[in-house]
């Protein structure tokens, strides 16, 4: 897959009202799990307890974290996109977020984006993409929303 090409404010503006592009799937396996589970201390057993969640849980096994899934989205963003004479890139937001259906444990996630506002602050762009987590096994979002990022380029 190709990436889209980003070198100044007019490259983002032709995607205004469009979509940016679709990402590559990522596997979302245990190990991914317990280690997000370690770094937050996020331990609960719907998430880290597979002989539980085989009794108990409604799914039949784990569930990734839904706030795991969520920070993907730079990872995947970055397959999508690549913005040339950066010199710094801020996460400046998050609106509408919506967890949807929940990611099992070895299914596979990609990213769909559309660029849905965009603004030219002397140095900076400020750009909100409403973006989709989609779960390849079913179809479903995973999670949906509108997040925003500033990009500063380097002084020409």
């Amino acid at each position: 897959m190709e990436k889209v090409i980003i070198n100044c404010y007019e490259d983002f503006q032709n995607y205004l009202g469009k979509e940016i592009g679709v990402s590559e799937y990522l596997t979302v396996d245990q190990a991914r799990i317990n280690l997000f589970a370690d770094a937050t201390l996020d331990h609960q057993w719907i998430h880290t307890d597979e002989e539980r969640c085989r009794r108990e849980s409604p799914f039949g096994q784990t569930i990734a974290h839904g706030y795991l899934t969520l920070s993907l989205l730079p990872y995947l963003w970055d397959e999508i996109i690549q913005v040339n004479n950066l010199e710094r890139l801020v996460n400046y937001g998050l609106d509408r977020l919506k967890f949807g259906q929940p990611v099992l444990s070895g299914q596979a996630i990609r990213l769909r984006t559309e660029l849905v506002e965009l603004a030219n602050l002397r140095g900076a762009i400020k750009m909100s993409m409403h973006f989709v987590i989609e779960i390849r096994e079913t179809g479903k979002k995973a999670v949906e929303g509108v997040s925003t990022f500033v990009y500063y380029f380097k002084k020409q």
